[in-house]
């Protein structure tokens, strides 16, 4: 059957919010323990509820650890993750609702409490990356104290794992802003950790500490052995025989694994490439290589916006590549012969896979999506196909994306008609555009419009000078490759040039409004938790990211004209194309009076406007509800104001 003659971005599509939410859950941060492998499961269906899941290497259904009403999650950084772990069978987390820290033993019992609940303040200890001292019979890992208002206090704590559960955890480390990665080693004689201190975010400069620990579990004597204010150490982790402890650095310009020798104290590069096999530390946990034996290394790192799995033979110090369809590798975990992580690929959601690193096998347990898997349903007939794209932009500089055709196997455009585009930025801005397939991407690409998801200056994934670029360049070289992206699509005769919107979240929802803003090229936009004022983003936000703004436009308030220049509010005379905003009422990081501000502007100016304040959210919905809402409020506005079709036809 042909295909009908139908307006790009009206084309009926199955992929639709309900269907989207209904099916779809998150995965992340798989562990495994002996015949059993564990991970962390996100059900928007439960108002974003995160669950312990176990099921058999072998045959068996998962089944939920973690039971009603708990919640692993943390706010440590705002963030979080890390939120769980797991030793000889049993869980301990840090549920969600009182920030306290739990154990739940091996037999799926009633959790029990190890912290103090919360009293004058909500959650006013927050736990976070820990790890198990067996030796000790304790907890180590970060905690976040609000206990006394202000800014909180990080430290690196220890946690008594008898109850009955008012330690609040007995300090190991202080005296810097942030910590990560504690790691002991296994005969539990030392710790090693991350470090680092305002201005610096982690994937700017961090510091590695090792000191041995005396018989009560005493920091002794701390050293430095990687890292500084203008290097990045990711991911530290003891060699299986203790006598070296393997790190990720950007001191090469990309984030490369390395190794530090315990005896001669010094360190040596394991496969120097120009590719990284670090990533930024957002949340807590983020891992990307784990040991197989004491000979090996299953890693995953990225080139040109893809992920790639291997095998780093240590002895030859020689990258075997690992086959399998995915492109995006995350949380690599590894137990005796066996690994698992999380991957994903642009046709494949992203699932939790188990690696046989003896026969080079890999097997899928869990996809957070089973709609491809319903033959009834054909999605996989709507999936549109992924190009990695290059394409020049200002100072002389290139940039990237990934670009999605319109794709619907019903519909076809007028052949006068080319199809409308869809920027997408992602947040941070120190992230990067996913290769993993996204049924939101699909949503619009199966309803004939184009998408592309923008790699900008500063995005993570291309080498620490590439990151740099955004340095003091936040809302310029970012906005630039935005629309240059979109010119390069356009000049390839891909996408019409009259009808072109803009949408991003958090950071990427700030790019979205300084583009629409400050400069008269996008047709309208949606901003998800998107800054508006930089300034009071610098007054008011969390202590994780409270000095990111003077790396990324300068020392506040020093540079407060730059910061006025810079922040769409100001300039909203200048705002004369539509534009949606989606905001949570508990948002912490970006707070809803930054939307608010914004949107009393344009509708004071008679301006086409939407704005949904979702109560209970934060910093990224979970509600399965508000995502559905969001998604058909989105394309309602754009059809009706921007693409000007009709989506009833």
């Amino acid at each position: 059957m042909s295909p009908k003659t139908v307006a790009f971005g009206s084309w009926k599509s199955p992929i639709t919010p309900d269907l989207i939410v209904r099916q779809s859950i998150t995965l992340s941060e798989p562990r495994l323990d002996g015949e059993r492998v564990y991970w962390l499961e996100g059900r928007p269906q439960e108002l974003g509820r995160l669950v312990v899941v176990r099921a058999d290497l072998f045959g068996g259904h998962a089944t939920d650890v973690t039971p009603k009403p708990y919640n692993a999650r943390t706010r440590v950084h705002e963030y979080g993750g890390a939120s769980w772990t797991l030793a000889d069978g049993s869980i301990y987390f840090s549920n969600f609702a009182d920030g306290r820290l739990y154990h739940q033993g091996s037999s799926a019992s009633e959790p029990v409490p190890l912290t103090h609940g919360p009293t004058v303040r909500e959650r006013q200890w927050r736990f976070a990356d820990g790890i198990i001292d067996r030796w000790r019979q304790r907890w180590v890992g970060v905690r976040e104290d609000h206990s006394a208002g202000g800014e909180p206090i990080n430290t690196i704590v220890a946690v008594d794992l008898q109850p009955p559960g008012r330690d609040p955890g007995r300090v190991l480390v202080g005296g810097h802003d942030f910590f990560a990665s504690p790691r002991l080693s296994s005969d539990g004689r030392w710790l090693v950790w991350l470090a680092w201190d305002h201005p610096n975010m982690p994937w700017n400069g961090t510091t590695l500490f090792l000191s041995q620990l005396d018989e009560a579990g005493n920091v002794t004597d701390p050293m430095s052995i990687a890292g500084s204010v203008s290097e990045s150490i990711f991911q530290p982790e003891w060699s299986p025989d203790d006598r070296g402890i393997f790190f990720v650095s950007d001191r090469s310009n990309w984030w490369n694994l390395y190794r530090f020798d315990l005896a001669s104290r010094t360190s040596e590069p394991l496969a120097p490439m120009a590719a990284e096999f670090g990533v930024p530390l957002w949340r807590l946990g983020a891992s990307t290589y784990a040991c197989v034996g004491p000979d090996q290394i299953v890693c995953a790192y990225s080139t040109g916006g893809l992920d790639h799995l291997a095998v780093l033979e240590l002895r030859a110090k020689a990258l075997q590549p690992f086959e399998t369809p995915f492109t995006e590798f995350s949380s690599v975990r590894a137990d005796g012969n066996r690994a698992v992580c999380r991957a994903g690929a642009p046709n494949h959601p992203a699932s939790i896979v188990m690696l046989d690193m003896t026969s080079g096998a890999h097997r899928v347990l869990k996809k957070e999506t089973d709609l491809l898997d319903q033959s009834e349903l054909r999605i996989a007939d709507y999936l549109s196909t992924v190009k990695s794209v290059e394409f020049s932009t200002t100072n002389g500089d290139s940039a990237y994306g990934l670009f999605y055709p319109p794709h619907n196997p019903e519909y076809a455009g007028p052949a006068d008609e080319l199809p409308p585009l869809l920027v997408k930025c992602h947040g941070g801005p120190t992230a990067s555009a996913s290769s993993v397939l996204d049924l939101t991407t699909q949503f619009w690409t199966s309803r004939g419009i184009a998408v592309l998801d923008v790699n900008h200056r500063g995005s993570s994934g291309f080498g620490r000078a590439f990151r740099n670029r955004l340095h003091i360049n936040w809302g310029i070289v970012d906005v630039d490759d935005c629309i240059n992206g979109a010119k390069f699509l356009v000049a390839e005769g891909l996408v019409d040039d009259k009808r072109m919107v803009i949408r991003g979240g958090s950071a990427g929802g700030y790019t979205t409004l300084a583009s629409l803003v400050f400069r008269d090229f996008f047709h309208g936009g949606a901003s998800y938790y998107g800054v508006s004022d930089v300034a009071a983003l610098a007054r008011e936000t969390h202590k994780f990211e409270s000095r990111y703004l003077g790396w990324l436009i300068g020392p506040y308030p020093q540079a407060q004209d730059r910061y006025r220049e810079r922040s769409p509010l100001y300039h909203v005379d200048q705002l004369s194309k539509p534009v949606i905003f989606f905001q949570g009422a508990d948002d912490a990081i970006v707070p809803p009076n930054q939307a608010k501000a914004l949107v009393e502007a344009l509708r004071r100016k008679g301006k086409p406007v939407g704005y949904f304040l979702f109560s209970g959210e934060q910093h990224g919905f979970r509600n399965a509800i508000n995502i559905q809402r969001c998604l058909d409020a989105e394309l309602q506005f754009y059809a009706i104001e921007v693409f000007k079709v009709d989506l009833t036809f």
